[in-house]
């Protein structure tokens, strides 16, 4: 079995008869029966998502969380399928869009060719998935993580707290989703202190943990003592060794409470709360969702302190006020750099 779909919570014998139910009264409405428009507009948007990696992927599970609170604010209905391999990607979409889902979402890294071209046989549903193309007419949209802000703020952190002068990043690989965000903590950690050194090692996966951990440990031999965490695996690392770690796309201070941080949050709820409310109102065209992501949107931000709410020193957490108000308010742009980063 290559993947796993969930339904909805509730999803009991009574909600299946129930959806029988619906079936026969959108019958009735067919043959003349007829049906109260009340009832129509009551009948819930179906959103599935199609995922590469599984649940707990922290990319993938930002978006699940994002769809799973669109589920109790937004009243869809949610299923999805997870760690789903390129060779299965097309049925499972194409089972999804043939059982009436109007939104498909989810990861088209891997298979981007492959999701574009199910998404052309199916003009009336409409696409949005991650991606590092641009969308495409008429139903393809697009979304990334934006979360350089973030990012950034966390390198101003790091130069600030590291002692020997050497902070690192252990990512997935490098391609121009990924540059982006080390690039921005490197430029933050060198902006706080010139004298910082960036070490970067990508571990040529989106999961991969026990690489990761390893990546992280040879940094930590070579003098880094304050690591971006931007893969699973890492935090443990630096939990093991007792240097500080900066997490990356959800809270993971439970990971490591003495260790993390802090990090930036990919919150993917602005995003998913537009695609669903253009469906709804039957107004959804081919567009980048990419700018739901960026801080003054809500799209992203810092995780809370947790345990170094005390431990930070008073004038750091008085410059990631400054800065992040800055960025807010617009009046300071966070550097876009997509090169390829060299270890120092």
């Amino acid at each position: 079995m290559t993947h796993s779909i969930r339904h909805p919570a509730g999803a009991t014998r009574r909600g299946l008869l129930g959806g029988v139910f619906a079936a026969a009264m959108a019958l009735s409405a067919i043959v003349g029966i007829g049906m109260a428009p009340e009832a129509q507009a009551e009948e819930k948007l179906k959103v599935a998502a199609v995922f590469e990696t599984p649940i707990e992927e922290p990319w993938v599970n930002q978006i699940h969380v994002a769809l799973e609170k669109a589920v109790a604010e937004q009243g869809i209905e949610y299923a999805y399928s997870e760690s789903v391999k390129s060779a299965d990607f097309e049925r499972v979409m194409r089972e999804y869009a043939e059982g009436g889902y109007k939104l498909i979402t989810g990861d088209a890294f891997g298979a981007e060719r492959i999701a574009r071209k199910v998404a052309k046989d199916y003009p009336d549903v409409a696409f949005v998935f991650g991606s590092g193309i641009g969308p495409a007419e008429p139903n393809f949209g697009v979304f990334d993580n934006w979360i350089h802000e973030p990012a950034y703020l966390s390198g101003l952190i790091a130069g600030k707290m590291t002692k020997t002068k050497v902070v690192g990043a252990v990512a997935a690989m490098p391609i121009p989703e990924v540059n982006r965000l080390v690039n921005a903590f490197c430029a933050g950690a060198k902006e706080a202190n010139p004298e910082v050194k960036c070490k970067f090692s990508f571990i040529g996966s989106f999961f991969d943990p026990p690489k990761a951990k390893e990546a992280a440990l040879a940094q930590i031999e070579s003098g880094v003592d304050v690591i971006y965490a931007e893969r699973f695996g890492v935090i443990e690392a630096a939990v093991e060794k007792g240097i500080l770690a900066i997490s990356n796309m959800s809270d993971q201070s439970a990971l490591g409470p003495e260790t993390v941080i802090t990090g930036p949050i990919w919150d993917m709820s602005p995003t998913i709360a537009q695609a669903v409310k253009l469906v709804k109102a039957g107004v959804f065209t081919a567009q980048d969702f990419g700018a739901f992501s960026f801080m003054a949107k809500g799209g992203s931000y810092l995780a809370p302190y947790h345990a170094f709410e005390e431990k930070l020193p008073a004038e750091v957490k008085e410059l990631i006020a400054k800065k992040t108000a800055e960025i807010m308010d617009g009046t300071y742009r966070v550097d876009v750099d997509e090169s390829i980063p060299k270890s120092e």
